[in-house]
């Protein structure tokens, strides 16, 4: 049973001697019992490690395999006691035809062997010389020291819902793999055992070409090629290995290291699962290109969750902004909104906008992106009306912050203070100012729009709203108030990808030095809706939303992992506990996760009735696109769960 839908999985890569099945085999062994112990649940070797990939014509030399065979024997007795699955690569001898082939073993136990499909015969390759492809294999059984294993290129090794497929090396790079035909029929990962040679440019290639099989086929892929003490006569082998998840190098060996190096890392196989349950167009081609009673099924046997151990893969805390991608994706998602919202002024002819800008984060990048969008359709930066409302919460520093921005952008700035029409209007309903409650903070929220609405209409421009992502998946917003707007331009992004995108800006002087001061006091500035007053007069900010709502890092970090993956609660608290390890406790995370669930499930309604906006990442939650969901939806089933998680 895996844990939180891992399995972890190695590539190993061990010195090698050529033609000396002794010593490769105790090599192979030695790290064999190194994953073991790391409790890894399937691992490969390179392609023909048994032998060495460059014995050349002592392939013909039926000593050479008679002892190949005789030597794996004995490391599948002497690996026994482990419990890892365990692929390696050697010549197998069917009546009088050999094949390059994949062995599996577990527990004492040989499982079957994969016969190469492809045999490259061109330029350094010859492999034709010395095996027969896959096609010409007429029997399903072979004889391997005396034992009978099942042997096809139809294999599936089978536990429980996880399934693996396998293929070896030219396999790869043919335009429809055997991988692919596999993963088609089941398989959530792939391995491939391979020995590719070293050469000007081939790894940036062959790191290319894992990645895309891994995208296309939606699946796992662990390669595995060969290294030091492979025959350099003519080639060059190093070493190298690569797992990889959905399109994503997930981790890679380093080359040009004299050790044996053993890559471990875990593939989320209920994530595969996930996309492929999602993806219409994999499901349509499962439907086209397989036929029942052509896979044979071999089981195997993963460890229990609780053998399982913790999880060896780095788990991002801002999955919508990697670290590793930050700077690009910021770049990119900048330049998405500029065309998205060029797009929308050029459609309806619009050549003036209105926005409010409260000297918060969200209001700042807004504004900052329709700027951008305007000095892109060379249309005058006058042509963008700011508006600062100043209201019964709002801080000296975020109202100067506003107008400082607004000045240095060069933008139409006007200054509008609500107090007074939000008071009349209380009178108005009969409202006690005193009774600070929704009401109280609502009517504020919607003063706001209707100026920024009626002065739309008066100018002929485009209200371009301000609220994000992570606002509408916990209902953070005024129904008919903020939550209205006619582009809704950060409707895509959450909390702290705003944070990031405007840092990135300031950093990189895309405006110019003089704003960047402004942007790192909005950066420095707590989160906060500032609907209520303070106790203290000036700078002091009352309402900090992180204090009622939770961070926003967390939030952030469940609304992608509920939507994009479709995890479990008890799955997102694991993978949140990893992620935020030294920041939050698991009961802090289990808190939070319970308002975010709540919060997502009773606020449905308003988006349902959300404004157009963007769609920059793999979320959005347009109901005309990505989320479709009924208002009336219980959120009963994830609060259960999510009361049995530990603390």
């Amino acid at each position: 049973m895996m844990k939180h839908g891992f399995v972890k999985v190695a590539a190993a890569v061990p010195f090698v001697k050529v033609a000396d099945c002794g010593y490769n085999t105790e090599r192979i062994e030695q790290m064999i019992l190194q994953a073991d112990r790391q409790g890894v649940e399937i691992m490969t070797f390179p392609e023909l490690c048994i032998t060495g990939y460059t014995c050349g014509d002592l392939f013909l030399q039926p000593f050479l395999i008679q002892e190949a065979e005789r030597k794996l024997v004995e490391l599948v007795e002497r690996t026994a006691n482990t419990k890892v699955l365990v692929l390696v690569g050697m010549p197998v001898k069917v009546e009088e035809k050999l094949f390059n082939s994949a062995v599996a073993f577990q527990s004492g136990r040989m499982l079957g062997a994969i016969p190469k499909t492809y045999l490259p015969n061109y330029r350094e390759f010859q492999e034709a010389r010395w095996f027969s492809p896959a096609r010409d294999l007429q029997f399903t059984i072979a004889n391997i020291g005396g034992l009978e294993v099942p042997i096809g290129h139809n294999l599936l090794f089978r536990s429980g819902e996880v399934a693996i497929g396998i293929e070896i090396c030219e396999d790869m790079w043919t335009p429809y793999t055997p991988g692919t035909r596999l993963a088609l029929y089941g398989a959530h990962i792939i391995f491939n055992l391979s020995a590719s040679n070293e050469s000007i440019g081939k790894h940036a290639y062959l790191r290319s070409l894992i990645s895309g099989l891994s995208s296309q086929d939606l699946c796992g892929y662990v390669y595995c090629s060969c290294g030091y003490g492979e025959s350099s006569t003519d080639l060059v082998y190093t070493g190298k290995a690569f797992v990889a998840e959905i399109g994503r190098i997930m981790d890679e060996m380093p080359r040009f290291v004299y050790e044996e190096r053993l890559l471990i890392n875990d593939i989320d196989v209920s994530r595969i699962q996930s996309e492929r349950l999602c993806n219409s167009s994999f499901r349509a081609s499962v439907s086209h290109h397989t036929q029942r009673g052509l896979l044979t099924e071999i089981p195997f046997m993963l460890r229990s969750a609780e053998e399982s151990g913790d999880i060896t893969r780095h788990i991002e805390p801002n999955p919508f902004l990697p670290e590793d991608q930050r700077a690009t994706r910021c770049a990119e998602v900048f330049d998405i909104q500029i065309c998205a919202l060029s797009q929308r002024l050029k459609h309806i002819g619009a050549q003036s906008a209105v926005i409010g800008v409260s000297g918060g984060l969200d209001s700042t990048l807004a504004l900052l992106a329709t700027v951008a969008t305007f000095d892109f359709l060379g249309l005058p930066r006058r042509g963008i009306i700011g508006v600062t409302m100043p209201g019964l919460g709002t801080s000296s520093r975020t109202k100067t912050n506003a107008h400082k921005l607004m000045q240095e952008l060069g933008i139409t700035s006007m200054e509008i203070d609500i107090t007074e029409a939000t008071m009349l209007h209380f009178r108005d309903i009969d409202h006690d100012p005193k009774i600070q409650d929704v009401t109280y903070e609502n009517s504020q929220a919607r003063e706001r729009t209707q100026i920024l609405m009626d002065l739309a209409n008066k100018h002929h421009a485009l209200v371009i709203g301000t609220g994000d992502l992570s606002e509408l998946a916990l209902g953070w917003c005024t129904y008919n108030g903020d939550h209205m707007s006619m582009y809704a331009i950060n409707s895509g992004l959450p909390k702290t990808s705003i944070q990031h995108i405007v840092r990135y800006l300031a950093d990189t002087h895309h405006f110019g030095a003089p704003i960047k001061e402004v942007l790192y006091s909005i950066l420095d500035t707590p989160i906060s809706p500032e609907l209520k007053p303070s106790e203290h007069t000036g700078e002091e900010i009352s309402q900090h939303t992180e204090d009622i709502v939770g961070p926003y890092e967390l939030h952030d970090f469940f609304i992608y992992n509920f939507l994009a993956y479709g995890y479990t609660p008890s799955k997102i608290h694991y993978l949140a506990s990893v992620a935020f390890r030294d920041v939050y406790s698991p009961k802090t995370i289990k808190h939070w996760m319970k308002e975010f669930y709540r919060r997502f499930f009773s606020q449905q309604f308003k988006r349902n009735c959300m404004p157009d906006g963007p769609k920059v990442s793999r979320i959005s939650l347009s109901p005309r696109g990505d989320w479709r969901m009924p208002s009336d939806a219980v959120a009963k089933a994830w609060l259960e769960e999510i009361e049995l998680l530990p603390e």
